[in-house]
């Protein structure tokens, strides 16, 4: 029976695969082809649902062996990446869990999505969303994992941006992607130190080998994992991308940020248990980051004014306090506390479209008037405490003026300092110059004032240049033909371009923090 679980994330990766080269063809195209399409979606991840259900009764009747692995995936000197899955445990309830709910999704989603521009393009995304999502809860290592963490924000960051000809839409999305690539570098460095510390990446393992880490290995690693799932379930300073990402479809809204993918931080947690239960540390700063989450999604939610905007900070609530649960060690309830929320916020979702009619005659109730003479606490709650403004603040500008300046610094001091030879700014190569002698051009400079350059650094290099120069012009390119002259004209021109994007600020910023990075 363990064998099955290949195929529960394998099926609605196929239908993506089925549905999107359809479309790139023209097979599947139009309003006529919405049949096809949503036919391929449904029955996929409807076979992947009844074969987690499948694998869960099996599961409970004792009968799973608790993994299966196919193979090696990647061997390099100590490191083995295995390719395998859980197939018990809380891993196969949420699968099945996720697997049902995504099929009521996509149910609805056909009748809601009918004649939409992007019909076929929202059922592929879905679909490989569907499939990131079940190799997420199912992948019995940290690298399959973090793949299918990555391709559920990919999906994400899509659908978001579903009505791309939208400004707003397109920037939330960026905003929101860019937002989630900081909970990713806390993974990555989680994967790293699980090996550098544990020796391997297996959670299975590296539950199992928790009581042998230090205070501190323990401690390190846990604070990695802890950072990535505050961005992924929109944990304190997060919190506002969750609100942005309602730009998307009311369907994929249910999906992503109600019922499934915003519960993947929640599920992290509880899978590296042992681990955080030896970092007391970590575990009191989930405690805080979910106590402060839970307060701050209340308050601000009581000014929203649309359906969607304030069941977003409804579920921001809940997770706060599943993440609340996690740090005080009722991890079971946690659990539970996942389950339930993604069955009664993804309904609440799919049911948004209909509030008005559902709440006819029965109005909101209002706050209490001790909190409504709160002026500066409504003002604050509808700028939804200027998060996003601190956030900015605190991190965008600083990087991004950052950048402006080692950009100026490049061009206005480390050039003239270091200087430049002519040929590499506005002289002709000497394999150019040879082309034009072979076709018979007239060359205007001698050979003595191919180059010049200006500092000391610069005469140097002209000098060496020079000697080059002589080199080639008679020892290489005097026994050569065209064919070879125009290679190295290609691979020249490639160098350049190559030097020209290494050196950009941004890339030198990337160096400082990956430098950085390896020195922690």
């Amino acid at each position: 029976m363990d064998g099955l679980v290949i195929l529960i994330p394998l099926m609605p990766f196929i239908a993506a695969a089925l549905i999107g080269l359809g479309h790139l063809l023209g097979i599947i195209n139009g309003e006529a082809g919405e049949s096809t399409t949503a036919d391929i979606a449904t029955w996929a991840i409807s076979m992947s649902s009844l074969l987690a259900l499948t694998l869960l009764g099996a599961d409970l009747l004792d009968k799973n062996t608790g993994s299966y692995s196919i193979g090696r995936w990647l061997d390099s000197d100590t490191l083995h990446v295995q390719i395998n899955f859980l197939t018990t445990g809380f891993s196969i309830r949420l699968a099945a869990l996720f697997s049902v709910l995504l099929v009521i999704i996509i149910r609805f989603s056909i009748n809601y999505m009918h004649r939409e521009g992007g019909f076929h393009r929202y059922f592929f995304i879905l679909s490989l969303f569907a499939s990131a999502m079940l190799l997420l809860v199912l992948s019995g290592n940290a690298v399959g994992t973090f793949i299918g963490w990555e391709m559920a924000g990919f999906c994400s960051y899509l659908l978001i941006a579903y009505a791309y000809d939208r400004p707003v839409a397109a920037t939330n999305a960026t905003r929101v992607f860019v937002t989630n690539r900081i909970g990713d570098a806390g993974f990555i460095l989680g994967i790293g130190l699980s090996y550098a510390w544990g020796d391997n990446v297996s959670w299975s393992d590296l539950n199992a080998m928790a009581g042998q880490l230090s205070r501190g290995e323990a401690t390190g690693i846990a604070l990695c994992f802890a950072i990535a799932a505050f961005a992924k379930s929109a944990q304190f300073p997060f919190t506002p991308w969750l609100a942005r990402a309602m730009e998307g479809p009311t369907p994929s809204s249910a999906v992503f940020y109600g019922a499934v993918m915003v519960h993947a931080g929640v599920y992290l947690l509880i899978l590296l248990e042992p681990v955080f239960e030896h970092a007391p540390a970590a575990k009191g700063l989930v405690a805080i980051v979910g106590a402060i989450t839970a307060l701050y999604a209340v308050i601000v939610g009581l000014t929203q004014t649309d359906a969607k905007s304030s069941m977003i900070f409804a579920a921001s609530g809940q997770l706060g306090l599943m993440f609340l649960e996690c740090g005080l060690g009722y991890w079971q309830l946690a659990g539970w506390h996942l389950c339930a929320h993604a069955v009664v916020r993804g309904y609440q979702f799919l049911t948004a479209p209909s509030l008005m009619h559902n709440v006819q005659g029965n109005p909101i109730k209002p706050v209490s008037p001790a909190i409504a003479r709160l002026r500066w606490a409504y003002v604050a709650s509808l700028q939804r405490f200027w998060l996003d403004q601190i956030n900015d603040w605190a991190l965008v500008r600083p990087i991004h003026r950052l950048a402006h300046d080692l950009g100026h610094f490049d061009d206005h001091i480390v050039d003239g300092i270091m200087g430049a030879p002519a040929p590499a700014i506005r002289a002709i190569s000497s394999l150019a110059q040879l082309e034009e002698k072979n076709i018979g051009a007239r060359l205007d400079n001698e050979f003595d004032s191919f180059a010049q350059g200006s500092g000391l650094a610069g005469k140097l290099t002209e000098w060496t240049a020079a000697i080059l120069h002589w080199f080639e012009d008679r020892f290489v390119l005097r026994g050569i033909g065209k064919g070879t002259i125009s290679y190295g004209r290609k691979l020249g021109h490639a160098a350049n371009q190559f030097e020209q994007l290494i050196l950009r600020p941004r890339y030198l910023v990337l160096f400082v923090f990956i430098t950085l990075l390896v020195a922690f």
